[in-house]
């Protein structure tokens, strides 16, 4: 008998599924690392880290379910090309996977996208196509998709839907699971940064639906709408420059982010990011990326927090990816002077408010907070 059309695309499918199921069964789970905070007494710090995955940050995670929710929803055939609007980690964990089910992946990018980046993402078998305006990367997606006559994964609009936030093993239940045997087992705070917004979603949702007591801080950085759509309620809000903290940050405000699911929200000046950066990679003995300085100093404001309240508990942030990728960048002086972030004296003064509990007064003038935080 011969086979259909449809008997083939649902062979396909499932087969698609089984391997990204397969490849997630050869992955361990993320380490959660403890981090020592001195001059909080009572107070636990623990860094979920996201660099240990197949492709070296935390959107793997995001890369497999966008492609699961694809499959299911029947927007991915056999042979057909997968789009991205993506210039970094996005991008690097889409071509794995697409590489994984033998698909053809286009990432479009800004032309300026460091050659890095763009290596990085053809070790994984990926193609970068590069526009002049970084502001038409989503049109131009869509209209490659069309033309090529594939799919267009659009993070920014699907990354809150396509996970799971119930359970299917989210990086939330993840974090309540290894925090069982802890001294403070549910999270006082659980803080994370904003690039698409599905990771907070899944957070937030998740501390929710199991009644846990933990509160959600979100995070943005210097050049980003979010935090200001999260104090305003303003959907229309845009900037005419894009984030300088790879991985966090829009210039508009996307579909994913949702701010119901947040109790506070900190904007970090991004040369203390870079600060907080600089001392954890000295404190862990590797490199971070920048997103996770900027996690950091939010989960230290959370700190204060319990601190000013009398408060101990514990706090879990994410480490995002390895820092290693920002050689050519947040680990170059000249990059660094280029761009106005050389940032020693502010990284000093990290480490006295990591060992000593002394709040540098330039980090309390200049960043912005919202929410239910008392400092």
């Amino acid at each position: 008998m011969a086979t259909s059309g449809f008997e083939t695309r649902r062979a396909w499918v499932r087969e698609a599924i089984r391997r990204i199921e397969a490849d997630f069964q050869r992955c361990s789970d993320t380490h959660l690392i403890p981090l020592p905070l001195p001059g909080f007494a009572g107070i636990e710090l623990y860094l979920k880290d996201e660099s240990s995955h197949p492709t070296g940050s935390l959107k793997h995670r995001l890369a497999r379910s966008l492609f699961l929710h694809a499959l299911c929803n029947g927007w991915l055939r056999e042979g057909g090309a997968v789009v991205e609007a993506s210039s970094g980690s996005t991008a690097i964990s889409e071509a794995y996977f697409a590489r994984l089910l033998g698909l053809p992946f286009v990432a479009v990018m800004p032309r300026g996208t460091s050659p890095q980046k763009v290596a990085a993402i053809e070790f994984q078998g990926g193609r970068c196509h590069l526009v002049d305006d970084p502001t038409t990367i989503y049109a131009e997606s869509q209209r490659l998709a069309d033309e090529l006559k594939g799919h267009y994964m659009d993070q920014f609009t699907f990354a809150e839907r396509a996970t799971d936030w119930r359970a299917n093993n989210n990086i939330a239940q993840s974090i309540y699971t290894q925090m069982r045997e802890e001294p403070h087992p549910c999270p006082t705070w659980i803080v994370a940064s904003a690039g698409t917004g599905g990771t907070l979603a899944t957070i937030g949702r998740y501390v929710h639906y199991c009644r846990h007591d933990t509160r959600v801080c979100g995070v943005d950085a210097e050049h980003s709408v979010f935090f200001d759509h999260y104090f305003t309620g303003n959907q229309k809000l845009t900037l005419q420059r894009g984030s300088r903290i790879e991985g966090i940050g829009r210039p508009r405000v996307e579909a994913s982010f949702v701010p119901g699911v947040l109790d506070a929200m900190i904007k970090v000046p991004d040369v203390w990011s870079l600060a907080a950066m600089y001392s954890l990679s000295v404190r862990l003995g590797r490199r971070v990326g920048g997103s996770t300085g900027t996690n950091l100093v939010a989960a230290l404001a959370c700190a204060q927090s319990l601190k000013t309240l009398g408060q101990g508990g514990s706090i879990v942030t994410l480490l995002c990816d390895d820092g290693e990728r920002y050689r050519h960048s947040y680990f170059n002086d000249d990059w660094l002077r280029d761009n106005d972030l050389e940032c020693g004296v502010q990284s000093e003064a990290i480490d006295a408010l990591i060992d000593k509990g002394e709040w540098p007064a330039d980090l309390r003038r200049s960043w912005r907070l919202a929410g239910d935080l008392s400092l």
